[in-house]
């Protein structure tokens, strides 16, 4: 019986370590993703004439 409650406990506070690492590591991603200011620079053709349908 002891050993059983001793496994319950280990697996509670391996599931919580996990939880925790998985939740800052959603977090985490977010933050290098907040702002991007420039735009890329595109070259373009003297020719062109732009709009949706070219």
């Amino acid at each position: 019986m002891r050993n059983r409650l001793l496994r319950s406990a280990v697996a509670a506070a391996f599931s919580a370590l996990v939880a925790l690492g998985v939740l800052s590591g959603v977090s985490g991603a977010k933050s290098h993703d907040l702002a991007v200011t420039e735009w890329p620079s595109v070259a373009v053709k003297s020719g062109a004439t732009g709009g949706a349908g070219s």
